[in-house]
């Protein structure tokens, strides 16, 4: 997937993407230990995958996070 398809999806249609990448992932590892892989390279494109997914998640979460105010604390209040 590129980055910007993965873009477009929501939350939570990523990180079910994900749960399926890695089972899918898993899989190529298992096969791969059999013998019985028929494209190796798909073991690299998921990974990245994988990474693009990951990172676009966090980068959402941190931007939520620096979007959400912060409680004053007591201390700040009595400046």
């Amino acid at each position: 997937m590129k980055a910007q398809e993965i873009r477009e999806l929501s939350d939570k249609e990523l990180e079910d993407k994900l749960v399926d990448l890695k089972e899918e992932q898993f899989n190529l590892k298992f096969q791969l230990a059999t013998g019985k892989i028929q494209n190796p390279g798909g073991i690299a494109h998921l990974r990245r995958s994988i990474a693009r997914i990951k990172t676009i998640l966090t980068e959402r979460k941190r931007a939520n996070a620096d979007a959400a105010p912060t409680p004053a604390t007591e201390e700040t209040a009595k400046a």
